[in-house]
């Protein structure tokens, strides 16, 4: 038997089943697809040219310069840093020679290392007082004749007086509560001495000062 079969390409189907739905819909979705990838595409080329183009450099403002005052500081320190050393104090060596010598007018116009070595004890307060007055008399007529003496504070004894800061120590000594620093406000009680003029007799070559008192001896 033979049988021919010819396909007509020019008929339209007439039909339209559930297999040329998920035909349609797939060219759909595979459409959509492209667009979105063409999109990317599009996209990512845009982004490819920004990123091409050199930034712009912007220069740095200059370091403002320092001020003239932290100049100055810095300068002040410097000085403070290199100033120089102070000066060493330099201790004067006492001679004992004007000391033995004012040592032995005491004695010999009072009697004075006698009266200081003498064992007092047996003696009574009437004795004592005699002798005392001996040497009181003494001291002050060789004081008198060979030293100038003057008060050091020119203050009554027993008034208040206020000793500035930078006071000179050596000629005011502070006693009692010392607390903190100058001005200190108190009582005097003692104007205290110095001397203004010295009028010791001169030493001959060869004098033994040491003697202050030679022996004597009664013929």
């Amino acid at each position: 038997m033979n049988t021919n079969y010819a396909i007509d390409l020019t008929l339209v189907p007439t039909t339209f089943d559930l297999w040329h739905v998920y035909l349609a819909g797939a060219v759909a979705l595979l459409s959509l697809i492209l667009i979105i990838l063409l999109l990317a595409m599009v996209i990512s080329l845009a982004r490819g040219r920004k990123k091409a183009v050199a930034p712009v450099v912007v220069p740095a403002a200059p370091a403002p310069a320092p001020e003239p005052r932290v100049i100055e500081k810095i300068v002040e320190v410097e000085k403070i840093v290199h100033a120089p050393a102070p000066e060493p104090v330099i201790l004067k060596e006492a001679t004992p020679d004007a000391a033995l010598q004012l040592l032995g007018l005491l004695q010999k116009e009072a009697r004075f290392i006698d009266f200081i070595k003498e064992d007092i004890s047996a003696y009574g307060d009437a004795d004592v007082g005699i002798a005392a007055r001996v040497v009181h008399e003494g001291c002050n007529r060789a004081i008198n004749e060979h030293f100038s003496l003057a008060s050091v504070r020119s203050e009554q004894e027993g008034s208040k007086l206020t000793l500035p800061q930078g006071f000179d120590a050596a000629s005011v000594r502070l006693t009692g509560n010392i607390v903190g620093t100058a001005p200190f406000t108190g009582t005097l009680v003692h104007k205290g001495w110095k001397v203004t003029d010295v009028r010791l007799p001169k030493l001959t070559q060869g004098h033994n000062a040491h003697i202050v008192a030679p022996a004597e001896v009664e013929l």
